[in-house]
């Protein structure tokens, strides 16, 4: 199905369209190990994703591009083949979800595409472009389960293995499997000694459950931040690619990819999407086993909307102990709140907000509540603030 001489043959297209994105030190990321980030989010169209899209389209016919391609995508296959299309003089059109990011969409229309807005997840714009093939006889350009746009996508691994010849693991970003097999695939057949780990969201862990049960498997439903990878059933070809090459794949929730895409801001002045910070969370918070090992977490893409931004980093934000709310029921006297923040203020937290309730069906007659948000360090921090707060004889409800 695929020959390693295939993704030489794509890295010698891709030369001079697709960047050698740079692999960064990350020291901060685990301490325990020695981690480095493979910077996809800095590739052209912001996503990894070009490279298998455009070595496909350089592949087809004469009488295939005649046609016209159309793909479906989360939103970043879209712009590969929406820039590739256009590079080669080819008409284009992309079924996206109704709900991907604003960004994603205006970015694939900017590239030159006609974009179809299709009501659901990912699998429903599968199936009306697959719908729209048949009706008007587009070629059609498959996100992840082609062996063509896996050599693409397998020079990442060619690239990896180039910058970094001592790597000992490559952690991978999962949605439909296509860059994990292409990766996995190049690097198991040049060195076979390297480990190899996946990771998928918690709420879309289709090729966990797939590799779990022996088959593929059908999601009924996917929820996650992560919508790049936001696939409800794996691929043939990739399912038997990861089955074959990739050592073990896990999962991260929602709220450990918030704090995977924070660490980047904050650590690495990096920005990346829910479906390419997957890999760091799993670094993280210890999902795969790399301590001590040289490690490079694959950051595939780097397209998130600004609005969804904010609401990651909120979540980044409470996850990683730098944001904490809690509840204290007082008696309602004079020179409460005061002292409460008398007590928050000696521990060094920051009130961002205080709600103060006197009227409140849960509170004594003559109670009251306040709700109170601070800025905080870190979970030690929340903890002395906590006993602190009891200390003084205050009772922290949450």
């Amino acid at each position: 199905m695929l020959e390693i001489s295939e993704i030489f043959n794509a890295a010698a297209v891709l030369k001079g369209v697709a960047r050698k994105t740079a692999i960064i030190p990350a020291p901060r990321i685990n301490p325990e190990s020695e981690v480095y980030l493979k910077t996809e989010n800095l590739q052209l169209t912001g996503s990894f994703k070009l490279r298998g899209a455009y070595y496909k389209i350089s592949q087809l016919t004469d009488e295939e591009k005649a046609r016209g391609v159309i793909a479906c995508s989360a939103g970043n296959h879209a712009q590969g083949v929406a820039l590739g299309a256009t590079h080669n003089g080819i008409k284009s059109l992309i079924c996206l979800p109704a709900g991907a990011p604003m960004s994603k969409i205006e970015a694939t229309k900017n590239y030159g595409a006609e974009v179809c807005l299709v009501p659901g997840v990912y699998d429903d714009a599968y199936a009306k472009a697959i719908q729209l093939r048949d009706e008007f006889g587009y070629t059609f350009i498959h996100p992840f389960d082609d062996p063509k746009v896996i050599a693409g996508q397998g020079t990442i691994g060619l690239e990896i293995l180039e910058q970094m010849p001592d790597v000992e693991a490559v952690i991978v970003p999962i949605g439909g499997g296509g860059l994990i097999s292409g990766v996995a695939f190049a690097i198991k057949t040049l060195r076979p000694e390297i480990k190899v780990y996946g990771v998928q969201s918690s709420g879309a862990p289709s090729m966990a459950a797939s590799l779990q049960e022996g088959a593929i498997q059908h999601l009924n439903s996917v929820s996650t931040i992560a919508d790049g990878i936001a696939v409800k059933e794996p691929g043939v070809n990739t399912f038997e690619l990861c089955n074959r090459y990739v050592d073990e794949v896990v999962t991260v929730s929602d709220e450990e990819i918030a704090a995977a895409i924070l660490a980047l801001i904050e650590q690495q002045k990096l920005v990346a999407e829910g479906a390419g910070a997957v890999s760091v969370a799993a670094a993280m918070f210890n999902k795969v086993p790399i301590k001590g090992k040289k490690t490079v977490c694959l950051v595939s893409g780097g397209n998130i909307d600004v609005n969804t931004l904010s609401r990651v980093i909120t979540r980044g934000l409470s996850k990683s102990g730098r944001n904490y709310s809690f509840i204290i029921d007082l008696d309602d006297k004079p020179g409460q709140l005061s002292g409460v923040c008398n007590v928050v203020a000696q521990q060094g937290g920051n009130v961002i907000s205080v709600a103060h309730e006197r009227i409140n069906s849960s509170s004594a007659i003559n109670g009251c509540t306040i709700r109170m948000e601070l800025e905080t360090r870190d979970h030690d921090h929340i903890a002395d603030i906590r006993k602190a707060l009891t200390d003084a004889g205050y009772k922290v409800v949450n």
